[in-house]
């Protein structure tokens, strides 16, 4: 330790004083300001791989379309709790066309992220019977889910995917399924943090028993079609995006514009809930809302209620980014296929300095280069991991906290700029070099 990128004692103090039970273990944002502090102190810049936020400039098109919005007087209005016309318009054929899904407008509402839309799916779907009080998460995944859950009060259980690919993952998710206290499984493909992407024949296992079981599926599509070993976007041209709703009507989707449109900050995103689904009626609902109509439940008494609308602006800026890529003339693919350059390269830095691959194939293929990958690194836990990257400047979450049984971290590639790959490479040869 005597000879790390970054003192010592520099980083012991703020271990020291932020108080943290397991600095191996804390979440995204408390080592993100953990790293801040210890940055600030030595001088030196972090390698910074445990925020998932996107790092790439907002695309014009969106922003001038949020200018002329505001130009035409859009701020003194209220939106509609459904979403504008046009953003549901263009949702509906984009799914049409990059997933190949059939769906009227009707059944696309603007949600203020993708994350607000999964909260207020989840809050009616743990009260919309009294016998099914249960979240399922096909782990691992989003922490914030979980922490959604528990703010409703709603129960959850989960499972590692890990060693349940393929005919493996019908067992498994039967064995929670045939309790009988599920109302929802929610899973998101691709994979935050594992990159995993279901195949077709896991999703038709989802599907099947979802369906015999009588169970929502959720399916969080926040990395939208960024499953760069295909070619995803070409509107209106296979291969489309997988989704477990090729296979299933009992389904609801959270398309996010923050990874694949790089719109975080304005804080739209699409909830898709198709006909059958909102005319659903469990009469236990009316314990908590003024109908039992599921789709009325969802969009009227928790939408309205949490936000009242999707800034105005914001939902005429996504509108014009789905219809520009709508219509072939944005290829929004292109674009955050940066990301998969990074992963590449940065997979290789690790592997090159005794670090393997955690979650590291779907079926047969080997996993994606994209948002995300999972590392380890043999004899040390992924909380020692965490706390050990600290002296040598990388910054990366514990997968345990995702809902992984596997030792690792979540590396994101987001905000590591190709300028400090060279940085990242000595930092690894010296962590590999003590660690031997």
């Amino acid at each position: 330790m005597d000879n790390t990128p970054f003192p010592k004692e520099i980083v012991d103090k703020f271990i020291k004083e932020s108080n943290l039970p397991n600095v191996g273990t804390a979440s995204i944002r408390e080592l993100r300001k953990l790293s801040t502090q210890i940055e600030e102190a030595a001088g030196k810049k972090f390698i910074r791989m445990e925020m998932g936020i996107p790092g790439l400039p907002a695309p014009e098109i969106g922003i001038k379309a949020e200018v002329q919005a505001l130009k035409n007087g859009v701020a003194s209005l209220y939106p509609a709790i459904e979403g504008i016309p046009e953003l549901r318009k263009e949702a509906a054929r984009f799914v049409k066309n990059f997933m190949d899904i059939d769906l009227s407008p009707e059944s696309f509402f603007a949600t203020v992220g993708s994350m607000h839309g999964a909260f207020s799916a989840l809050m009616v779907a743990g009260r919309m019977d009294k016998t099914r009080d249960t979240v399922l998460f096909i782990d691992p995944g989003f922490p914030v889910h979980k922490q959604l859950v528990k703010m409703i009060g709603v129960k959850y259980t989960g499972f590692d995917v890990y060693n349940h690919r393929g005919d493996a993952l019908k067992v498994k998710l039967e064995s929670y399924l045939k309790k009988g206290n599920i109302s929802c499984v929610l899973y998101s493909n691709p994979n935050n943090p594992s990159w995993i992407c279901f195949t077709e024949l896991e999703l038709k296992i989802i599907a099947e028993l979802a369906d015999a079981y009588n169970v929502l599926v959720m399916e969080d599509l926040a990395y939208f079609a960024m499953d760069f070993r295909k070619d995803l976007g070409t509107p209106g041209k296979p291969p489309f995006q997988a989704t477990v709703a090729r296979y299933t009507d009992n389904y609801i989707l959270f398309i996010s514009s923050s990874k694949a449109f790089s719109y975080a900050g304005q804080r739209v995103g699409i909830l898709v809930i198709p006909p059958n689904i909102y005319t659903m009626e469990k009469p236990d609902l009316t314990r908590y809302y003024s109908s039992a109509v599921f789709g009325h439940s969802v969009i009227f008494n928790t939408l309205y209620a949490t936000t009242a609308g999707v800034s105005h602006s914001a939902q005429h800026g996504l509108a014009a980014l789905l219809k520009a890529a709508n219509d072939g003339e944005y290829h929004f693919l292109e674009i955050v296929g940066e990301y998969g350059n990074r992963a590449r390269i940065m997979k290789k830095l690790f592997q090159e300095n005794g670090f393997l691959l955690v979650y590291d194939k779907d079926g047969d293929d080997p996993i994606a280069d994209g948002f995300y990958f999972t590392i380890r690194y043999p004899g040390l836990s992924g909380a020692q991991l965490v706390q050990e990257f600290l002296y040598y400047g990388i910054s990366a979450i514990a997968l345990s906290t995702t809902g992984s049984d596997q030792e690792g971290i979540r590396a994101c590639v987001s905000f590591v700029l190709p300028e400090q790959f060279n940085e990242l490479e000595k930092r690894l040869k010296l962590f590999h070099c003590n660690h031997q």
